[in-house]
């Protein structure tokens, strides 16, 4: 294998040349991160804090639904980061909850990488290991900050709405950067699949008690970290009360939660504009409200102290997904199987280069 790398940055005056491009598969994708899951933490961590300073271009996140598959969407994300970074590029994601019927995934992805000189792709790879490992990160870092200062302490007793891959990466994740549980919680509405969670969570060898809850209200009521990961398209839990005992919420589904719940919390999003689109439950409080006094801040300003929290009301984290937090982890896996010398190039890939012929 050839050892390639791809600069940050190039100056206008300096000579351009084509990238070779490779392709990376999700196995090489899951070997390269495995393991590293307190570096990829950190590494979103900093990106965040590189999309707020505003070195970064991060566009809305565009749809494509199908009327007769009204469940199903596809969805680009383009965006740019700078920083060590230093990446153009677009995930291009799918979302088709069908498919779990079947016994496969429900969601699939790649991710093309562009280089900031020429704009030439440099690598397509498959994401749906990247961006369950963006977001599972994302969650572990808003976990560990809103957890501090609240005069609480880390959380002891977590549950699981939802138990997909994504809820999966998420325990992984919180394991691997120092959290131990005393009670794990489980809903679905599938019972097989909170079943399945739970053969999972007992093989990883939690010393947790695991619990199956039969609704939601007991899973929420008996947990101070409530992680909501569901394929819900529009909310479906209304009662405030619920959340009497002010637990950190993490609301990566991003749409199971009614207004008036939102409305009772403290409000932490990764973005403020991109969380306030597409019928998310934030969304819904802004058109309801007609404002947005209602958002507290981002993960970015708590991070940097700008934003400090209560123990009065929950605490709910809105991350819509910033398309910069998959460019920084698929860049820091080409970096790693570069260097490694274990890329699969394509040497024709490109095959007009001669502008004149």
């Amino acid at each position: 294998m050839t050892d390639y790398a791809i600069s940050p940055a190039a100056s206008a005056s300096e000579p351009k040349a084509v990238p070779p491009f490779a392709v990376i598969s999700g196995a090489q994708v899951q070997e390269v991160l495995k393991g590293r899951e307190k570096q990829v933490v950190e590494l979103v961590e900093q990106t965040y804090r590189t999309h707020a300073a505003g070195d970064s271009v991060n566009p809305p996140s565009y749809f494509l639904r199908f009327p007769d598959r009204p469940s199903a969407r596809i969805i680009a994300l383009p965006a740019s980061v700078g920083g060590d970074v230093g990446v153009d590029g677009i995930k291009w994601v799918s979302s088709f909850p069908d498919n779990v019927a079947s016994g496969i995934p429900r969601a699939s992805a790649v991710l093309i990488l562009n280089d900031r000189a020429t704009g030439y792709p440099f690598a397509c790879m498959e994401s749906s290991i990247i961006s369950a490992s963006r977001t599972a990160a994302s969650a572990a870092a808003a976990a560990d900050w809103l957890s501090r200062g609240r005069g609480r302490g880390r959380p002891q007793r977590i549950g699981f709405f939802g138990t997909g891959l994504i809820a999966r990466y998420i325990h992984t994740f919180l394991d691997a950067t120092g959290w131990s549980f005393d009670e794990i919680g489980v809903h679905d509405l599938s019972g097989e699949s909170a079943q399945g969670y739970k053969g999972y969570l007992d093989r990883s060898g939690t010393p947790a008690t695991v619990t199956v809850y039969d609704n939601a209200e007991q899973l929420i009521r008996s947990s101070d970290l409530v992680v909501f990961a569901t394929v819900a398209g529009q909310p479906h839990v209304h009662d405030p009360a619920w959340f009497a005992h002010n637990p950190l919420v993490l609301h990566v589904s991003l749409r199971d939660l009614a207004p008036e719940i939102l409305m009772g919390s403290i409000n932490i999003l990764d973005d403020v504009d991109h969380c306030l689109k597409a019928g998310t439950s934030a969304h819904l409080v802004e058109q309801m409200v007609g404002n947005r006094n209602f958002v507290d801040g981002t993960l970015a300003d708590v991070m940097a102290g700008r934003v400090s929290l209560a123990d009065d009301r929950p605490v709910v984290f809105s991350p819509f997904g910033l398309g910069v937090l998959d460019l920084a982890v698929g860049k820091y896996v080409y970096d790693e199987l570069a260097g490694s010398g274990q890329l699969r190039v394509v040497e024709d890939f490109f095959s007009e280069l001669r502008r004149y012929g």
